[in-house]
C-alpha cells in the first residue's frame, strides 16, 4: 500500500498544472448532464439504504463538479470518504465515469486518494476509467505508469480491455512510443489480444499508412481467430484506406461467403486461441450507460462508415472504453440479418471507393453487378464511388449516364458526385455540362472542382463564363487558394482575344485587373507561386507592357529572395519571350547577361528565345555564338534552334543555306514539323520562289507532316501572285484534303466531311463548319470552308489527293531546287 501511495502522489504531481474549469465545454455540458442522470437512475435500483447513502453523495459530487464549483465537490468528496458505512470501489464509480467523460484527470487524482486512504483496492472498472480520464487529458506516461504499477502490484492484474482502453486513446493521437510500451507489457504479462485489441491496432497502421503494418496483423490475427463478418470488416477498411484494392477483393469475397454460407452470417468468431484471463471483475453493463446492446465489433463497424452519410449508416460514437471485448452478440435473428447486410453494404462501399482512388473502373463495375446479384441496393454513397471510378477512366458521357440513373432511383447525388463529374466535363471541354452542375453543387470543401472549370475556360478563352463561376464560389464560402489565383492570372491578366496586339485601352484595363486579382490575394493572405508569378508577367508580355513587366520581375526577385525560394529560370525565359517579342533587344541582352552573372544558368528554351533575339536583329555571328555556347552547356540543337538559324540566313535570302539545315536537321534525327517548312515557304513567298515551294510541299508529303494553314496561304499566294490561279485552286484543294486526313487515300472520314459540309445544300453548312472555329479547331474549319468555297466556284473536287494531277506531277518531279542565289 504504501508503495501504491508514492506512485499515486508522484502521478498526482505531474498533473497539478491541470486547470479544472476548462474541461467542461458548454456544447458538452447537456450530453453530462444526461449522462449523470443515467447512471444514476440506473445504479439506485435494488440497493441498501447505505449503498443509496453513497449514491447521492456521487450525485451531489457530479453536479457540483458540472457546475464548476470544486471546492465543494473535493469537501463532498472528502465527506464521502468518512461515511461510517463500509465503502468499496463501486462507491466511487460514478465519480470516475464522469471524470473520463469530462475529462478530469486531477480530481480522478483526488478520489483516488480517498480511496487508498479508506483501504479501497481498486477494481478494474475504476482503473479502467482512470486511464481513460488520464489518457483524454493526454496524460499518456502517467497512465502507462499506473497500468504498469498495477499489472505488478500482485492487488489486483489489469484484464485486457484497460490495455485496449490505453492502446485506443494512444491510437488516436498517433502515440507509437506508448502503443509499442503497452504490447511489449502486454507480451510480458501474457495478456493476450482480442479483435478489439487488432481493431485499435488497424487505426492506428491505417493512420501512420503503414500496409505492410496491416498485412502483418492479418497474418497475426488468422493464427488466433477464424475471421468472422465483422472482423473482415475491418481489415476490408483498412485495405481500401491504404490503396491495396486487390487485398480488400480478396476479404470482401471472404466476407460474402461468410455471410451467404450456412453460418448465416455469423458477426463474431467464438474460437479463441490465445490466453485471455479466465475471471474478471469488469462487465459491460457497469460502464456503457449511451450503447448498451451493441458489441466492440458493431460500434468498430458505426466508427468506420464514411462521414458524408450512406443509407444503412447507424448513428455512433464508435467504441467506447469498457464494452465488451468478446463473446457472441445476442440478437434477435432478424435484425442480425439486417445489420449483416449494412456491413456488407459498407465494406462493398470501401471498395468500390477505393476503385476510384486507384481508377479501377472495370472492379467498381464487377462490385456494382455483385451488389445486385446479393440484393443489396446501392446508396448515394455507393454511386458515389462509383462515379469516381467510371469518370476517371470513361470520361463525362458514363457519368452523365449514371446521374440520370440516380435521379430515376430518387437518389440526390453527393455534393462530391456532381463535382467528379463535373471535373471531368471540365478536362472534355464540356463548359455548359459542367457549369450546369456546378450551379446544383450546394457546398464544397475545396475549390477543385472551380479551378477545373476555370481552365477549361482558359483553354476555350472564355473568361467571362469563368467570371460567373467565380462569383459563385465567393457566394459558396469556397476559399480560394493560390491555384486560385494561377488561374485568374491566365484568365484576366490579359484583355485582348488571340490573333490582337495590346493597345493603350487593353493595357490600362489589363493593369487595373491585375491589381484586383492582387488586391485579393493578399485579403487572404496568399503570397505568389512561381506558377502564378509566371501568368502575370505572361499577361504583361502578351499586352505589350515593358515597363511593367519588368517591375514585376523586380517584385518577383524580391520575394522569392525573402522566402529563401530559387525565382527560377523559367520565369527569366517568360521575361526574355515577350521583350524579343516586343522587340526590345537591348533590354533583353541585357537581362540575359544579368540572368547569368546572378547564377541562373540558361537552359534549351533560353537559348532557343536569344536565338529569335538574333533573327530579329539579323546578326548571323551572334546566332552561331549562342549556338556553340548552347552546345558547350550541354544542350543539343532542336528543331526550334534550326528554325532561328534557318530564319537567319533567309534575311539574306541565301535558300541554299536555309536547305543545308533543314538537311542537317533530318541527319541529326531531328523531326521537322511544319513551322520548320513554313518558315522558308514564307520566305520563298514573297521572292516567287515556286521551285523551292513546290519541293518543300511535296518533301512535306513524304514525310507525312501535315500542312496547316500558313502552308495553304503560301503556296496559294505564289501561284496567284505568279497568274497560275487554276493551279492554285488545285494545290489549296490538295492541302486543305490532306489537312483533314493523315495520308493521301481517300478515307470514311473524308467521304463524310464532303457530303456533310463541302457539298450540303442547305442554309445551315457554313454555321455547322464555323462550330468547329469556335471549338478550337480552327484548322478543320478553315480546310473545310476552302474547299466549299472550292466547290461553289465550279472547280471539280479529287476523290484523293494523291490523285490530283498537280499533286502527280510534284511526286514525279521531285528533286532539290538548283541555283538558288539569285
Amino acid at each position: 500500500m504504501h508503495r501504491l501511495s508514492s506512485r499515486l502522489g508522484s502521478i498526482a504531481g505531474s498533473i497539478c498544472r491541470f486547470r479544472p474549469h476548462e474541461h467542461v465545454r458548454k456544447q458538452d455540458a447537456s450530453k453530462l448532464v444526461f449522462h449523470r442522470a443515467l447512471l444514476i437512475s440506473k445504479g439506485s435500483e435494488n440497493l441498501g439504504n447505505g449503498a443509496k447513502s453513497t449514491m447521492f453523495m456521487q450525485k451531489q459530487i457530479v453536479d457540483a463538479l458540472l457546475l464548476g464549483d470544486r471546492s465543494s465537490a473535493s469537501n463532498l468528496l472528502m465527506d464521502l470518504g468518512q461515511e461510517k458505512h463500509s465503502l468499496t470501489a463501486d462507491s466511487f464509480v460514478h465519480i470516475l465515469s464522469y471524470c473520463a467523460m469530462s475529462p478530469d484527470p486531477l480530481f480522478v487524482m483526488e478520489t483516488w486518494k480517498i480511496m487508498e486512504e479508506r483501504g479501497i483496492f481498486l477494481n478494474n472498472k475504476c482503473s479502467l476509467l482512470m486511464i481513460e480520464a488520464l489518457c483524454k487529458g493526454g496524460y499518456f506516461d502517467e497512465a502507462f505508469g499506473l497500468i504498469s504499477f498495477l499489472a505488478e502490484s500482485h492487488v489486483m492484474f489489469p484484464v485486457l480491455p484497460v490495455y485496449n482502453c490505453f492502446l485506443r486513446a494512444c491510437a488516436k493521437s498517433q502515440s507509437t512510443v506508448h502503443v509499442s510500451q503497452c504490447l511489449d507489457l502486454m507480451d510480458h504479462r501474457m495478456v493476450g489480444k482480442n479483435e478489439a485489441t487488432y481493431s485499435v491496432l488497424l487505426e492506428l497502421a491505417v493512420c501512420q499508412k503503414s500496409l505492410s503494418s496491416v498485412h502483418e496483423i492479418w497474418t497475426d490475427f488468422v493464427k488466433n481467430y477464424s475471421p468472422s463478418v465483422l472482423s473482415l470488416r475491418k481489415f476490408i477498411w483498412s485495405y481500401t484506406r491504404l490503396g491495396d484494392v486487390k487485398s480488400a477483393y480478396t476479404a470482401l469475397q471472404k466476407m460474402v461467403a461468410l455471410a451467404t454460407g450456412p453460418a448465416g452470417g455469423k458477426l463474431r468468431s467464438l474460437e479463441l486461441d490465445i490466453p485471455i484471463p479466465s475471471r474478471t471483475e469488469f462487465h459491460r453493463n457497469d460502464l456503457n450507460f449511451e450503447e448498451n446492446g451493441s458489441s466492440a465489433d458493431e460500434l468498430f463497424c458505426k466508427k468506420m462508415v464514411p462521414s458524408n452519410g450512406d443509407v444503412g449508416r447507424i448513428s455512433g460514437n464508435g467504441m467506447k472504453c469498457g464494452e465488451v471485448e468478446s463473446g457472441p452478440l445476442t440478437l434477435p435473428n432478424n435484425y442480425r440479418s439486417s445489420f449483416v447486410k449494412k456491413v456488407l453494404s459498407w465494406s462493398f462501399n470501401d471498395a468500390i471507393h477505393a476503385c476510384a482512388l486507384t481508377r479501377n473502373c472495370g472492379l467498381a463495375e464487377q462490385l456494382m453487378q455483385q451488389m445486385h446479384e446479393l440484393g443489396l441496393q446501392p446508396s448515394c454513397h455507393t454511386f458515389d464511388g462509383f462515379v469516381r471510378s467510371v469518370v476517371s477512366e470513361r470520361g463525362f458521357s458514363d457519368g452523365m449516364k449514371i446521374l440520370k440513373t440516380m435521379q430515376q432511383r430518387k437518389l440526390k447525388p453527393y455534393d462530391s458526385t456532381l463535382a467528379a463529374v463535373s471535373i471531368s466535363c471540365s478536362k472534355a471541354l464540356e463548359l455548359d455540362l459542367a457549369e450546369a452542375l456546378l450551379e446544383e453543387i450546394s457546398a464544397c470543401p475545396h475549390g477543385g472542382p472551380f479551378h477545373a472549370y476555370f481552365s477549361a475556360c482558359d483553354t476555350m478563352d472564355q473568361p467571362e463564363r469563368a467570371m460567373r463561376m467565380f462569383v459563385k464560389m465567393k457566394q459558396m464560402d469556397v476559399l480560394p487558394d493560390v491555384k486560385t489565383y494561377e488561374l485568374l492570372f491566365s484568365l484576366f491578366g490579359n484583355v485582348n482575344a488571340p490573333y490582337e496586339e495590346g493597345n493603350r485601352l487593353s493595357q490600362v484595363d489589363a493593369a487595373k485587373r491585375i491589381r484586383m486579382i492582387e488586391m485579393d490575394m493578399e485579403k487572404h493572405g496568399i503570397q505568389h507561386s512561381h506558377a502564378s508569378m509566371m501568368n502575370l508577367l505572361k499577361a504583361l508580355g502578351t499586352e505589350g507592357m515593358t515597363k511593367e513587366l519588368l517591375q514585376y520581375l523586380n517584385v518577383a526577385e524580391n520575394l522569392f529572395y525573402y522566402n529563401n525560394t530559387c525565382l527560377g529560370t523559367q520565369v527569366y525565359d517568360a521575361v526574355l519571350h515577350s521583350l524579343v517579342k516586343s522587340k526590345e533587344i537591348h533590354m533583353a541582352i541585357k537581362l540575359f547577361n544579368n540572368m547569368k552573372h546572378s547564377g541562373f544558368f540558361p537552359e534549351a528554351a533560353t537559348f532557343e528565345i536569344m536565338l529569335d533575339c538574333c533573327c530579329v536583329m539579323g546578326c548571323l555571328k551572334s546566332a552561331f555564338a549562342l549556338l556553340s555556347m548552347m552546345i558547350r552547356s550541354g544542350f543539343c540543337p532542336g528543331v526550334l534552334t534550326y528554325t532561328s538559324l534557318i530564319k537567319i540566313v533567309l534575311r539574306f535570302e541565301r535558300f541554299d543555306d536555309a536547305l543545308n539545315l533543314l538537311d542537317q536537321a533530318s541527319s541529326e534525327g531531328i523531326e521537322l514539323d511544319v513551322t520548320i517548312m513554313n518558315t522558308i515557304m514564307k520566305e520563298a513567298c514573297v521572292k516567287l520562289r515556286i521551285d523551292v515551294i513546290e519541293f518543300l510541299v511535296e518533301k512535306m508529303n513524304r514525310e507525312k507532316i501535315q500542312p496547316d494553314p500558313s502552308t495553304c496561304c503560301a503556296v496559294f499566294s505564289t501561284y496567284v501572285n505568279l497568274g497560275y490561279h487554276s493551279t492554285a485552286m488545285e494545290a489549296l484543294q490538295v492541302l486543305s484534303m490532306r489537312m483533314l486526313c493523315n495520308n493521301d487515300d481517300a478515307s470514311p472520314d473524308m467521304t463524310e466531311y464532303v457530303e456533310n459540309f463541302v457539298v450540303a445544300e442547305d442554309a445551315g453548312a457554313d454555321s455547322r463548319i464555323l462550330e468547329f472555329f469556335k471549338g478550337y479547331e480552327e484548322f478543320l474549319s478553315f480546310a473545310l470552308f476552302n474547299l466549299r468555297w472550292s466547290a461553289m466556284l465550279g472547280y471539280s473536287l479529287c476523290s484523293s489527293p494523291s490523285r490530283s494531277p498537280w499533286a502527280m506531277r510534284l511526286a514525279s518531279s521531285y528533286d532539290r531546287p538548283q541555283n538558288l542565289i539569285r
